[in-house]
Order: C-alpha cells, then sequence, then structure tokens
C-alpha cells in the first residue's frame, strides 16, 4: 500500500521516488491510498499514471482509495481513471 498524505506537488515529487520505485518492485496489485491528502497538483497524478502503465506490462493493476472529491476531480482531469489496469474507488464526502 501506497499512502499519500498532506500536500503533494512538484516541491515534494523527489520524495515520492523512493516510495514509488518500491511499489513497482511489490508481487501483487498497487493499493494507493489518498485518505490523509489534502491537496494535490498534477505532478502526482502523472507520476501515479508512471506507475501504472509499469504495473500494467507485468500484468498487475492499480486501485485508487480514499480519495476526497477535489483529488477525485483531478485523477478525472488527468485521465488517470482511464489507464488500464487502474480502478478508481468512489470520492470520500467531504467532512466539511
Amino acid at each position: 500500500m501506497l499512502r499519500c498524505s498532506g500536500d503533494e506537488d512538484r516541491v515534494t515529487q523527489s520524495l515520492r521516488r523512493r516510495p514509488l520505485s518500491r511499489a513497482l518492485a511489490l508481487q501483487s496489485d498497487l493499493v494507493v491510498d489518498f485518505t490523509g491528502l489534502s491537496f494535490a497538483d498534477a505532478s502526482l497524478m502523472l507520476d501515479l499514471a508512471m506507475v501504472a502503465r509499469r504495473l500494467s506490462r507485468i500484468g498487475r493493476g492499480m486501485r485508487l482509495s480514499g480519495a476526497a472529491p477535489q483529488i477525485h476531480t483531478l485523477i478525472q482531469l488527468v485521465g488517470l481513471h482511464r489507464l488500464p489496469g487502474v480502478i478508481v474507488d468512489a470520492p470520500v464526502p467531504s467532512s466539511a
């Protein structure tokens, strides 16, 4: 499982490299947990798209779960949900 929390953008992109590399070494499908993620920009989704494509090539998939509505919208805007092997759970209602 890959947990995303706080704010993820271009500034934090270098910090994602090691966890994303480890995710590629897993022997099972990857679950990305967005429960603790409050903000993300397209750089996170593009990094996840790269991982999803590599996982798809070796017969594995990616499940995106726990996304707040604004993160879910970003997933759709970037097109991550259309990649082979990517499953996106319904958005988690905001607690505002």
